[in-house]
C-alpha cells in the first residue's frame, strides 16, 4: 500500500516532515548529552528525511545545537542541503513588557545561535493571560516577520478564546503546538473547529505520552514515583492518573497492541498515526533522545500505517470509559496557568 503523505506544506513558502524532531529532551532531566554525539546524531534524523526540528529558546542548549549542526551541513554539504532544515523555536518570555526592543533582543539571539537567518516558525508561548501583554508581543513578532527576521508566527499552549483575540485582531496565526494523544483528546472539543475555520495548524506533543504509549509498559504494574526517572514520565504519568489511572490505562495499551500486531507494527506507531488522522493535525513532535536512544526506523513505519474504522472503534471503546480532561483540566494549554 502506498505511503501516507510524509510532509505538510504548513505555508506557501514551509513545507514540514509530519514527525517533527522534538529538543525538549536536550534541556535536561532526560540523561546526560554529549555535544559532540548529539550532533552526529541529527545528521542521521536529517538523512532519514526527518528534516524538522522543534526547540525553544529555554531548552538551551538546543538552539546552539541546530546552529552547530546546521554549519557543519552546510560545510560538508553545500548550502543547498543545510536549505532542506525546517528550524521551529520558541520564544518564551517572563510576562513584563513587551517593547519592540526587548522581543527583538530574544529573537536576534535565537538566529544567532540557530545559525539561520531567518526563523521558519516562530512559536510564541505566555504564562499569564491575567497580563495582556501578550498582545505587544504579537504586535512587535509581527514586525520581525515583516522585516523577514521571523517568517511565520505559531504559538504554544494557547487556548481557543485566546486565538480567538488573537484572530480578531488581525494577527497572522499559522499553528499551534498543543498535547494531543488518544490519552488527552481535549484539541478535539474547541480548538480544532476553531482552527480549521481559521486554517491554523496543530502540531502535537506529548503523543506517545513521553513513552508510556509503548509496549514496553504493557502488562506492567504501576510504576512508583521512584520509577519515573525523566521529566516526561512524571509529567504524563500524572496525566494518565487524570484520565482514567493504571487499569484503564492497561486496557488501552492492550487494545493498541492488538491493533499493532494486526498492521505488523508498534503501539508507539499506532499511537502517533492516530493523532496524525486527526483534523488540523499538521505534524506530531517526538522527542530525539539524540545519542541515549533511537527510533527513527520505528518511526517512519508510521508513514506506511492506514488504521482502519474497526481500529478506531476499538479505540473509542477504551477511550470512551475515561474521564472528561476537557472538564477536569480545562482548553489546551490549561494545565500550564
Amino acid at each position: 500500500m502506498e505511503s501516507h503523505e510524509k510532509t505538510c506544506q504548513l505555508a506557501s513558502d514551509l513545507k514540514i516532515c509530519r514527525i517533527l524532531n522534538g529538543m525538549w529532551q536536550v534541556a535536561g532531566g532526560h540523561g546526560e548529552i554529549d555535544p559532540e554525539t548529539a550532533i552526529s546524531e541529527m545528521f542521521s534524523y536529517h538523512d532519514a528525511g526527518l528534516t524538522t526540528w522543534d526547540m525553544a529558546d529555554i531548552y538551551s542548549p538546543a538552539e546552539e545545537y541546530l546552529g552547530e549542526f546546521r554549519k557543519r551541513l552546510e560545510k560538508q554539504r553545500g548550502k543547498d542541503e543545510a536549505g532542506k532544515i525546517q528550524a521551529l523555536t520558541k520564544f518564551v518570555p517572563n510576562p513584563g513588557p513587551m517593547t519592540g526592543p526587548i522581543v527583538e533582543q530574544y529573537i536576534k539571539k535565537s538566529i544567532k545561535k540557530m545559525n539561520v537567518d531567518s526563523i521558519d516558525v516562530l512559536q510564541f508561548h505566555w504564562w499569564d493571560y491575567n497580563d495582556t501583554r501578550y498582545i505587544d508581543a504579537l504586535y512587535h513578532l509581527t514586525k520581525l516577520c515583516d522585516e523577514g527576521k521571523i517568517r511565520h508566527i505559531g504559538l504554544t499552549n494557547f487556548d481557543t478564546d485566546r486565538m480567538e483575540i488573537m484572530v480578531q485582531q488581525g494577527f497572522k496565526i499559522l499553528s499551534n503546538q498543543v498535547q494531543y494523544s488518544i490519552v488527552d483528546q481535549r484539541p478535539q472539543i474547541k480548538m480544532t473547529p476553531f482552527c480549521q475555520k481559521n486554517n491554523i495548524h496543530l502540531l502535537a506533543y506529548g503523543t506517545l505520552c513521553g513513552g508510556f504509549l509503548s509496549k514496553k509498559y504493557l502488562g506492567q504494574a504501576e510504576p512508583a514515583g521512584s520509577d519515573l526517572d525523566t521529566y516526561s514520565l512524571q509529567k504524563y504519568k500524572n496525566m494518565i492518573d487524570a484520565w482514567g489511572g493504571w487499569n484503564l490505562f492497561q486496557e488501552l495499551l492492550s487494545v493498541l497492541n492488538k491493533i499493532a500486531i494486526k498492521h505488523g507494527t508498534s503501539i508507539a506507531n499506532v499511537a502517533t498515526r492516530y493523532i496524525l488522522d486527526r483534523p488540523a493535525v499538521a505534524g506530531v513532535i517526538i522527542g530525539a533522545r539524540l545519542g541515549i536512544s533511537e527510533n527513527r526506523s520505528d518511526n517512519l513505519k508510521v508513514f506506511s500505517l492506514y488504521l482502519d474504522k474497526e481500529d478506531d472503534e476499538k479505540i473509542k471503546s477504551v477511550t470512551s470509559k475515561s474521564k472528561d480532561l476537557f472538564a477536569t483540566i480545562g482548553d489546551c494549554g490549561d494545565e500550564y496557568r
